[in-house]
């Protein structure tokens, strides 16, 4: 399994719950309990950290930071995959699937589809 720290100590975790907490004003650990779950699924599912994961999403070319259009490719796809694998009610999968779109937009990581409705 590629997660092998508490979710809490990693830097892409750390941007997102910062950033929802800067979007609401609120914490989003006790506003929505398993958002965090949500994102230690999808990493388990593709085994891969929350780090590496956003860390592939991004090249440098030109001396800059840049998206990967193949990164962020292969996440897109995955999230997707990863919503329909899910063994939940569609309206709980959407919000799984939510909770890990906006894991990558909060590291700045823009993902197409957007919301997903069940």
């Amino acid at each position: 399994m590629a997660v092998v720290s508490p979710m809490l100590e990693y830097e892409a975790v750390k941007t997102w719950l910062e950033g929802l907490r800067r979007k609401w004003s609120t914490d989003p650990l006790q506003d929505d309990p398993d958002c965090l779950q949500a994102v230690e699924r999808f990493c388990r599912f593709v085994e891969k950290d929350p780090d590496v994961m956003i860390r592939e999403c991004f090249i440098r070319k030109e001396g800059q930071k840049k998206i990967s259009y193949k990164g962020k490719t292969f996440y897109y796809n995955k999230i997707a995959e990863f919503q329909d694998s899910l063994e939940e009610e569609p309206r709980n999968r959407a919000r799984i699937g939510n909770n890990v779109r906006s894991f990558f937009i909060h590291n700045g990581v823009f993902t197409q589809s957007g919301m997903q409705l069940g």
